[in-house]
């Protein structure tokens, strides 16, 4: 499956500005995993916009129903 970044990039929920990954979910994902974290587009605005992308947030937020 290709990669179609600019049409990606029309829904990349990511305000990380410098980010080099905006776009290419594939490589995006896989630099996150490895990090223990998910992508931003995962999170609400909200929770998106702390940076805070590691799974601890992420199911805090869901049992607290924000996701």
């Amino acid at each position: 499956m290709d990669c179609v970044r600019e049409a990606n990039l029309a829904r990349c929920a990511c305000t990380y500005e410098p980010c080099d990954k905006k776009g290419n979910c594939c490589e995006c994902l896989q630099y996150h995993l490895l990090s223990r974290e998910l992508p931003g587009c995962c999170f609400s605005p909200d929770a998106e916009a702390t940076f805070d992308r590691s799974f601890e947030h992420f199911a805090r937020l869901v049992s607290q129903g924000g996701v």
